[in-house]
């Protein structure tokens, strides 16, 4: 058993010594089985490796905050230029068109509001995930949160179980325990037992010292937009997120709390997909913002 007080902070982490991605182009990922890779091939972009995910799941936690008032206006004119969507099975199924093409990573875990203890969740049924026909199931683990860590962990590795059966990857969303310090050896502790409990995908949040926490992840880690930000200051995020090795973001307050939605998500997929400097994103942005 591990002793709390004999947790040493890694220092190994091998930054000049890239993950193999020998075999296929995303890390940690080769020797999964042909419907998972092929699922995640359409999440990530297979010129960049990387990905630009639109969360719209924020409701089934805040109801219909902000930007989310109604997801056909707000969100169904954003799905053409996002590499996934994120949302719940409701919100797609009744204003996101049958007719997208874009892959869907559908959050699995339910049954809790802000209102009251948030994570004490249970998972949709495997029938449900067929019927929606995702390419990727996401769900919380409450890493350092006494109530309901061990649930949220259960409940995730019981997702991957689904998972691995389904061929459907699987992605850990690391929630932020109330008493853990919002740092790269938090972040990298919870990220870190994502994916060793099979994510294939891991969300967290970006930090000091991020790119020990992508190095010692092996699978791809995207970022959370989290609180809305200026939008220089958000597309500043996607850059030094990148730069650190993060496969992408996973926004969603930065894209449709924006004052122009539209020309934010292509700004942010220009830094991501196309080495655009935060700088040269934000000119992207106000372009795009003033043709309409």
């Amino acid at each position: 058993m591990a002793d709390t007080d004999d947790i040493r902070e890694g220092n190994r982490f091998g930054l000049d010594t890239p993950a193999s991605t020998e075999g296929f182009y995303l890390k940690g990922l080769n020797n999964t089985d042909w419907g998972l890779k092929n699922r995640l091939s359409r999440i990530f972009n297979q010129k960049s490796g990387r990905t630009v995910m639109l969360a719209f799941d924020h409701g089934f936690l805040m109801g219909p905050t902000s930007g989310l008032e109604r997801i056909d206006i707000n969100i169904d004119p954003l799905a053409e230029y996002a590499d996934c969507l994120m949302g719940c099975r409701g919100m797609i199924r009744a204003n996101i068109s049958p007719t997208c093409s874009k892959p869907v990573c559908m959050r699995t875990d339910t049954g809790t509001t802000i209102l009251t203890q948030m994570n004490d969740n249970v998972l949709v049924s495997e029938d449900e995930v067929i019927r929606m026909n995702v390419s990727a199931m996401a769900a919380m683990l409450s890493v350092g949160e006494k109530e309901t860590e061990a649930l949220t962990i259960a409940n995730f590795s019981a997702l991957v179980d689904r998972g691995m059966k389904l061929g459907i990857p699987v992605m850990g969303v690391t929630a932020v325990g109330k008493d853990m310090a919002r740092d790269a050896r938090y972040f990298g502790m919870a990220s870190r037992v994502c994916a060793e409990n099979g994510a294939s995908i891991v969300k967290t949040y970006y930090t000091e010292g991020f790119e020990k926490v992508v190095a010692a992840t092996p699978v791809p880690v995207v970022i959370a937009g989290g609180k809305k930000l200026p939008e220089l200051e958000a597309l500043e995020l996607c850059r030094k997120a990148i730069d650190c090795g993060a496969a992408g973001v996973d926004m969603g307050r930065n894209v449709f709390q924006s004052e122009a939605p539209v020309a934010m998500i292509q700004a942010v997929a220009g830094v991501v997909h196309d080495g655009l400097s935060p700088e040269e994103g934000f000119q992207k942005f106000n372009d795009l913002k003033a043709q309409g």
